[in-house]
């Protein structure tokens, strides 16, 4: 299943998967809340961080909207722990090691890096409704702007 294939109005597809503390969460303990499903491809790369930043920067209207952010790479627990505390990132982080998440929701894609071909996440978001309805998914990222974009879809979404 590609991301391509996942659409808008669909049921969001659960998954388990570690934290960057070791814990285990399920989507479905967040049903209730609006939930950011953040994909991206590594901690502390340059895109990778302006995103979690523009994020971060959102989060108290965010948890005022009742959002939960998720980020989902496939780096490890320590990594995630280093990231989090070098930007103070106020979020969740998902070690998708084994690409379990990121294949589910069609995003570990086959990609192209300094004209070598490899498998690796493609940097999508998919903001999921109370209901554990997919509401928009973001293919395009901009990754500078991407906390008040987020916010403006759950606003209008919402009717906030």
């Amino acid at each position: 299943m590609s991301a391509t294939q996942l659409a808008e109005g669909q049921p969001a597809p659960d998954f388990t998967a570690e934290t960057q503390d070791g814990n285990t969460i399920s989507l479905a303990d967040f049903r209730g809340k609006w939930v950011v499903l953040y994909f991206y491809p590594k901690d502390d790369t340059p895109g990778c961080t302006r995103e979690a930043c523009s994020l971060r920067d959102t989060m108290p209207t965010l948890v005022d909207m009742k959002a939960v952010v998720l980020g989902v790479s496939r780096d490890a627990p320590a990594s995630h722990r280093k990231f989090i505390a070098k930007f103070g990132l106020p979020f969740t982080l998902i070690a998708d090691t084994d690409a379990a998440v990121s294949t589910r929701y069609g995003v570990y894609q086959e990609k192209t890096l300094y004209g070598r071909i490899g498998l690796g996440i493609q940097r999508t978001t998919f903001l999921i409704d109370p209901a554990g309805i997919i509401r928009r998914i973001f293919a395009q990222v901009k990754v500078d702007t991407h906390g008040e974009d987020v916010l403006a879809a759950i606003r209008e979404l919402s009717g906030s």
